[in-house]
């Protein structure tokens, strides 16, 4: 017998369910007055719109001559800022090049939405149920899983792209598949979220401990004749407390939809049991008040310019609490899809392939500081060695004590002032990559050096 039902996804701890933006100063004449308001001042009749019309040129320069007597286009100038070191966009540019009042939210969330995507899983199940009158009874039926997810990498020229999801949007527990991941993804677009734009996908790799995936688009014809864009990545650890986020996603399975709130915990770790299996797993995520629903599950959280800071994955429920959502940090979302892209596509493996660089390490003395750059405030922790394995590459190197203050991978330096920086870094680290790790020891700065990193030492997440 076949029949259909809708699946929920949800993974429960007590009340916590996982879930199937710029700035820049107006800049304005000795006046006090926009480039627009002295135009109208100086005669000028028309509105803001017909105004930056009317500095056009027939070849949409902005009508001023340069030096040869040719119009010189806005475009240009901005080039021109940049060659001499401006390094806003050209959106932050126009604003203050001619004191536009721009919406920067709308501006952000705008880009933002071009990159987010429902996610829609099928699985096929077969149960078997007793019936004390007719004794057993099995049934195939095919469940729904309604979740969202953000373009990650794209290439419009062929329709191909990478898709970052949740883990548990594509993974149901009782699918007749022999992972429990779904062989029938399809997605959707912004804009284009009816049944005739579906896209299908396939699973590249993901991980139940990081609760993430990634998917896989190719040659979509959807995706080439699209607005679709790569989503814009923000600085690993800039989301600060009380900064503004967004969450785009597949709110209830009803389409895209956006809501906003502020970033109330920039780290915290949360334990939950998968309702499915009964299995406990431990996130590390970011907890936000911006209203999220099921549906929101894989979708994108960001910041006011429209940059990702993390991949919306949990909410409390109860009918005590309101809008405690939660976020897998970027720094562990992108160091995870770039793990599965370099490990998985072309592989048979499907699993995230983590440098391990046995040792323990525990936060000494805390605090808030704040930021004069950044003008936010963060948590600053002295990171200390608590063990180091005696298989460990760093064993007879690094002892209990040493306070960490670097680490380089590459020639990218990462300066570990959270515990989680350390551990979060080696999601990055490939066969053969060389490491630098900086100390202070007895007031002395050490650095110990890892050559070339072992085969031996990456391990399978699953």
């Amino acid at each position: 017998m076949n029949r259909k039902i809708v699946l929920t996804v949800a993974i429960v701890l007590v009340a916590v369910s996982l879930l199937c933006v710029f700035a820049a100063c107006d800049q304005k004449g000795e006046s006090g007055l926009s480039a627009y308001e002295l135009a109208v001042q100086e005669g000028f009749e028309g509105t803001l719109t017909e105004w930056l019309e009317s500095l056009q040129g027939a070849d949409g320069s902005d009508g001023s001559n340069g030096m040869d007597g040719q119009d010189v286009s806005i475009e240009d100038i901005y080039s021109l800022a940049v060659q001499n070191g401006y390094t806003g966009s050209y959106l932050e540019f126009l604003k203050e090049y001619l004191s536009l009042d721009v919406d920067e939210d709308t501006a952000g969330v705008s880009t933002a939405l071009l990159s987010s995507v429902r996610v829609i899983s099928k699985f096929e199940v077969t149960e078997t149920v007793y019936n004390p009158i007719t004794g057993p009874q099995t049934s195939t039926y095919e469940g729904t899983s309604a979740g969202s997810g953000v373009i990650y990498k794209l290439d419009k020229s062929t329709g191909d792209a990478y898709i970052i999801t949740n883990h548990h949007v594509v993974y149901y527990a009782k699918s007749n598949t022999e992972d429990g991941i779904s062989d029938n993804i399809q997605i959707l677009l912004y804009g284009s979220e009816s049944s005739g734009y579906l896209i299908p996908a396939t699973y590249l790799g993901g991980s139940y401990t990081y609760d993430i995936a990634v998917l896989k688009i190719s040659a979509s014809e959807v995706l080439k004749n699209s607005n679709a864009r790569e989503v814009q990545v923000a600085d690993y650890h800039s989301a600060s407390v009380g900064s503004t986020a967004y969450a785009i996603g597949n709110a209830a399975g009803e389409g895209i939809s956006v809501t906003q709130g502020i970033v109330s915990v920039d780290s915290e770790v949360i334990s939950i049991s998968d309702s499915d299996t009964g299995s406990p797993a431990s996130y590390r995520v970011m907890r936000v008040d911006a209203a999220i629903n099921s549906g929101n599950s894989g979708g994108g959280l960001f910041n006011s310019q429209g940059q990702l800071i993390g991949i919306v994955n949990a909410k409390v429920s109860s009918s005590s609490i309101e809008n405690i959502g939660y976020a897998i940090p970027v720094s562990i979302a992108v160091g995870v899809a770039d793990n599965i892209i370099d490990n998985c596509d072309g592989s048979a493996t499907t699993t995230v392939q983590k440098y391990a660089l046995g040792m323990t390490v525990i936060a000494g003395t805390s605090k808030a500081v704040y930021d004069e750059n950044t003008l936010s405030t963060k948590i600053v922790e002295e990171v200390l060695v608590e063990d180091v394995d005696a298989n460990s590459p760093l064993n007879g190197q690094l002892q209990k004590g040493d306070v960490i203050k670097s680490v380089t991978i590459n020639g990218v330096k990462i300066d570990v002032d959270r515990t989680f920086k350390i551990v979060d870094s080696m999601l990055s680290v490939r066969e053969g990559d060389n490491m630098i790790i900086e100390v202070i020891r007895d007031g002395e700065i050490l650095t110990v050096q890892i050559a070339s990193a072992s085969a031996d030492n990456i391990t399978s997440v699953a």
